[in-house]
């Protein structure tokens, strides 16, 4: 094995194991999409999430004034559309990302944001107030109040190992590039 030195600002890729995700948010009817690789859950119950929302984002200013964001999903399938939502502002685009780009959408059960049709899970997340963190670090805290996944890809309370590779989660590392999960297995 060669042991080699990895840049610090390049050391969080070491570790970004998490799916990418695409944050939802609408208030007052206006609504944006914006391309996350930093988000993880946080607690069982109540359940939790974490996600890091830019302080300079058009998403960011529609999650503080509803105080709700979804979380959805995406699958490699959807990996073209991921990395557009990531590239672009939806300043940019008129105001509405989802029109702009053809995104597809569907109503949430329990918060306003939209969900996107063509990922393959979709967590419902009321902001919990964190100002410091949220200020300092762009971390926003989310309790879960609905969560909805595509059976194809997760039953009994867990993600499929027999899912088709258009179907597995995705996972950015920078550069266009994405993994997407790997080949399912089990020990014992």
């Amino acid at each position: 094995m060669t042991r080699i030195a990895v840049d610090l600002a390049k050391s969080y890729r070491l570790i970004n194991h998490g799916p990418t995700v695409l944050v939802s948010s609408a208030h007052g009817g206006k609504r944006n999409v914006m391309a996350a690789a930093w988000s993880m859950p946080l607690d069982f119950a109540p359940p939790k999430v974490s996600v890091v929302i830019d302080k300079h984002t058009w998403t960011r200013e529609l999650v503080e004034a509803s105080g709700s964001f979804a979380l959805n999903v995406p699958c490699r399938a959807f990996a073209r559309q991921t990395l557009a939502v990531g590239q672009s502002s939806g300043r940019e685009q008129g105001g509405d990302k989802f029109a702009a780009m053809g995104l597809e959408t569907f109503d949430a059960s329990e918060i306003e944001a939209p969900l996107l049709a063509g990922c393959v899970a979709w967590l419902e997340c009321r902001v919990i107030p964190e100002p410091h963190n949220q200020q300092a670090y762009d971390l926003f805290i989310g309790e879960v109040v609905a969560a909805h996944a595509d059976a194809r890809v997760f039953a009994q309370g867990r993600w499929r190992a027999d899912v088709p590779q258009e179907l597995r989660s995705i996972h950015y590392v920078a550069g266009g590039a994405f993994f997407a999960t790997g080949e399912g297995f089990e020990v014992g």
